[in-house]
């Protein structure tokens, strides 16, 4: 492992015999590409990362996930959004590309392919090559009482291998001031913290409907969440994820 040292849709209300009824769905343009940073507060090349993924954030077009690993927090400062689960991801991305590169700040798009996180150059270059070619899954998403509905479909053919569909609460804004290691005396904001993952089903490539309780949106801190579909690879060690296949924001 190195560290690099370079650089709601709106909710309706319905009042029918004293009843209210709410409603969200989520039926814009799917996005583009999905970029997961993988990122650490004890890591001093990672802040111009959390930067760009800030601006990143705000284009309708890319989901931007940050993901803060835990590798660097002997380092003299444990990372407060780290969590294990974003390290073993990381990893098994490492071996289902068979490349071995895991790294702070990495930019993985799409599941497949990883640049330096850092490198806006290289982000908008992997993300234009993608360009949504890589996703093969249109999702919508609908909340109402209390549920979460999940559609999905095939943008084309019926797609021939199966993938997990993942809900992934996150915190749309975090700004954490950082007392000693690396980033000493240092204030950094990321956005989309990812706050967990939740497998809420299988895909098969065909049209389907998945409805689960909208607890399973729900994290500690979260305000928002986003909906993936991904293949899988086996592995030694368990189901390795691979490329991301589709996906869709909350919709609020």
């Amino acid at each position: 492992m190195t560290c690099f040292n370079p650089l709601f849709s709106a909710t309706i209300a319905l009042l029918s015999l004293g009843v209210t009824v709410a409603r969200a769905e989520s039926t814009g343009a799917q996005p583009k590409a999905v970029i997961e940073l993988f990122t650490s507060q004890g890591c001093s090349s990672c802040p111009p990362a959390d930067a760009l993924f800030v601006e990143l954030a705000k284009q309708p077009d890319v989901i931007a996930l940050t993901l803060s690993v835990t590798y660097w927090d002997y380092l003299g400062w444990k990372d407060t959004l780290g969590k294990d689960i974003f390290t073993t991801r990381q990893k098994f991305y490492a071996k289902a590309r068979g490349d071995s590169q895991i790294y702070t700040p990495q930019a993985v798009i799409n599941g497949a392919s990883h640049v330096v996180g850092s490198d806006r150059v290289e982000i908008d270059r992997a993300t234009k090559q993608s360009s949504g070619t890589d996703f093969v899954a249109k999702l919508s998403l609908k909340e109402e009482a209390g549920t979460l509905r999940v559609t999905l479909a095939p943008l084309n053919e019926p797609v021939g291998r199966t993938a997990g569909v993942w809900v992934v609460p996150t915190t749309r804004m975090v700004t954490v001031p950082i007392a000693r290691g690396e980033n000493q005396g240092r204030t950094v904001s990321y956005a989309n913290v990812v706050r967990g993952m939740t497998r809420i089903g299988d895909w098969d490539g065909r049209k389907a409907v998945l409805t689960v309780p909208l607890t399973a949106t729900r994290a500690p801190e979260a305000d928002g969440y986003v909906v993936l579909v991904q293949a899988e690879m086996p592995g030694k060690y368990g189901m390795m994820p691979s490329a991301i296949l589709g996906a869709a924001r909350s919709p609020h």
